[in-house]
């Protein structure tokens, strides 16, 4: 979320300039800075498309839903193991079954496919498939990297059925894994690309992207959101697209992933597996499930980790993390999962 940091200077003064000038006004109106972000996302895309501003992730993907039903089918297909929020669109389309069992029964006709796995996804999708929901790593089922031509065989597949493909960039988005979108490490153009989390530098606001004839299908007054694309919040995205050009922090985070990624496995500390991931959204994974027990030592040694699961530690810092905070890191880090690992 912190994408720049605490208190970065472009994104307070983004936001302190919106507040004296317009802090806010209805949904019936354009803002220059709601424009300019729309014009920056699509421009980073590289294709017509459409934006919608909300104020979070789940509420992206309620968007992106939304905009399946309106092709008049159904059915869906999405990934075990992944998340796309809490609220009941979000939460329908989510395979952990921990998550969507004290809420059932969900939205939804949604089939569920392993992670990766091009043959059943494709054996999953057919005429009556209105959409396939993927993330291009998988953040909260614990940075699950799918194969090589995974992204690309589910583009191929829903291109040959009239169905959508829609990539959830909640967590890769934004520069994160050393490209502007994820998705462009393959080379693919989805139908519907949602953001989040690092879109505002801090500040929230998620945003819905529709690619070309995809972008007519949500009209005016289908979908609304009372504060989503508000100025202050646009303006603050807008700051954070412009630090990312102005430092090439986009390149740089896969430069700075690589160096984080290799320097824990140059430590062949016994309880590191291995390390997987792209830029700076890496994932530690352990040799057991000691993962919660790492993120309290961590946390005890002045590092924020994430248990993204039972046996993968979740590493995803701002981009503006220098090489020295790194070396700091992995120096302590040795201590951390010996510690971890006898607790």
């Amino acid at each position: 979320v912190n994408l720049l940091g605490h208190r970065h200077p472009a994104v307070i003064e983004a936001v302190t300039t919106q507040l004296n000038t317009l802090g806010h006004t209805s949904n019936l109106y354009a803002t220059e800075p709601g424009i300019a972000l729309a014009e920056a996302l699509v421009a980073q895309l590289g294709t017509p498309a459409r934006a919608f501003f909300c104020n979070s992730g789940t509420e992206a993907n309620e968007v992106a839903f939304k905009i399946t039903r309106l092709t008049g089918r159904i059915k869906i297909v999405a990934a075990e193991g992944g998340f796309h929020g809490r609220t009941m669109g979000s939460l329908a389309l989510t395979g952990q079954p921990a998550k969507r069992a004290p809420f059932e029964p969900l939205p939804g006709d949604v089939t569920f496919v392993p992670y990766g796995d091009a043959a059943a996804l494709e054996a999953a999708v057919d005429d009556q498939t209105a959409a396939v929901f993927l993330e291009p790593i998988m953040g909260e089922g614990g940075v699950v990297v799918p194969p090589p031509g995974y992204l690309a065989k589910a583009r191929e597949v829903t291109s040959k059925h009239g169905a959508l493909l829609v990539l959830d960039e909640v967590q890769t988005g934004v520069g994160r894994t050393g490209a502007f979108f994820a998705h462009q490490h393959d080379g693919i153009t989805p139908d519907v690309i949602t953001l989040a989390k690092g879109l505002g530098g801090g500040l929230p606001i998620g945003a819905c992207l529709a690619v070309g004839a995809t972008g007519d299908l949500l009209t005016p007054g289908l979908h609304g959101s009372t504060f989503g694309g508000n100025p202050v919040c646009t303006a603050a995205a807008v700051a954070v697209l412009k630090t990312l050009a102005a430092d090439d922090l986009v390149a740089r985070a896969g430069v700075l992933g690589k160096t984080l990624s290799h320097g824990i496995e140059e430590l062949q500390h016994p309880l590191v597996q291995r390390v997987r991931g792209k830029g700076l959204l890496l994932g530690v994974v352990l040799t057991t499930e000691k993962a919660k027990a790492v993120e309290a030592a961590a946390r005890e040694a002045g590092f924020l980790v994430n248990a993204a699961a039972a046996d993968v530690i979740r590493l995803a810092p701002p981009l503006i993390i220098t090489e020295a905070q790194i070396d700091e890191f992995l120096t302590a880090l040795p201590a951390v999962l010996d510690k971890g690992t006898t607790a």
